[in-house]
């Protein structure tokens, strides 16, 4: 699934290809791709037609364009989508889900989706917020100005779980996940099954480095592609692949110290690590029995 990198490309090519043109038709392919708005592909359609896009913003994994009514077409891409911009003239794509075109008769927006676990839907806008009020939930993301470190350390301890768990939770840190997971984790030599609770403040700032390095580098790259579902607006793959230091990597040296990278089964996919940079938690033995206790148990076996 995409990751903040590949969105933020998505969005900046949103931004560069559709903000200020002004919609001329829509056209609903699958109603599948807007499952998500509550009042089906008619009003779905009535709500964008004539209506000029604003601005592209995002929030970790989401996107949404402000529209001159007030109201938000917002789109998650889920595992496979695709928002292209693209020549009218240009073929259809096989699994194309929503076609969005503009007054000016230049280049339209479409939404492609092999799996249609992503979608669209328009909800209205919220002056005194932020973000749509779907989105409100979400946390800000480690590139986002406005992020708050010292609060993100203090949330980060209260939490009883493991450190990859955190990351991963949207409601903590958004735009994060399992690729950038774990190669944030290996720079920043922790394991990705440390407990919060015993992090120190120079652990966090150290892993949000490596966070907002890792992501960077990625943007620079324009994301990550393992195959051909990311791509960004122009339908161009991301090149950090070749820059991975353990996703997708077990087996292969670590390029700190040689070790062979090691995989573990993690909810329900995968994490990646180096078993010598990135040490296991101590696990405390099981309690033993007050000492009473086992000497009743001793004198009534003899």
């Amino acid at each position: 699934m995409p990751e903040l990198p590949e969105v933020e490309v998505v969005r900046q090519g949103l931004e560069r290809g559709v903000v200020g043109r002004r919609i001329a038709t829509v056209e609903v392919r699958h109603p599948r791709a807007i499952r998500r708005h509550t009042g089906g592909p008619q009003d779905f359609v009535a709500l964008l037609e004539g209506r000029r896009v604003e601005a592209a913003l995002r929030r970790g994994k989401y996107l949404w364009l402000p529209l001159d009514s007030g109201d938000v077409l917002t789109a998650h891409l889920g595992m496979s989508g695709q928002l292209l911009v693209v020549p009218p003239d240009k073929p259809e794509e096989k699994h194309l889900r929503v076609r969005i075109t503009f007054d000016d008769g230049g280049r339209e927006l479409r939404f492609v989706d092999q799996r249609t676990f992503g979608g669209l839907f328009v909800v209205a806008g919220d002056p005194a917020s932020d973000a749509p009020p779907p989105l409100r939930h979400i946390a800000r993301d480690p590139l986002d100005p406005e992020f708050d470190d010292a609060a993100f350390a203090k949330a980060l301890r209260r939490k009883a779980t493991g450190i990859k768990r955190a990351l991963l939770d949207q409601s903590l840190i958004s735009g994060v996940g399992n690729i950038y997971a774990d190669e944030a984790l290996w720079r920043a030599k922790l394991h990705y099954d440390r407990p919060t609770s015993g992090l120190t403040n120079a652990d966090v700032a150290r892993l949000l480095h490596a966070l907002r390095e890792v992501m960077n580098e990625a943007l620079r790259a324009g994301g990550t592609s393992f195959d051909a579902l990311y791509v960004s607006t122009d339908g161009v793959s991301g090149l950090f692949e070749r820059e991975l230091k353990v996703y997708g990597r077990e087996g292969l040296p670590c390029e700190r110290c040689g070790t062979p990278i090691r995989r573990d089964k993690f909810m329900n996919r995968s994490s990646y690590y180096c078993p010598r940079c990135q040490r296991a938690p101590r696990r405390r033995p099981p309690a033993l029995p007050p000492r009473a206790s086992r000497s009743a148990g001793t004198a009534a076996a003899r």
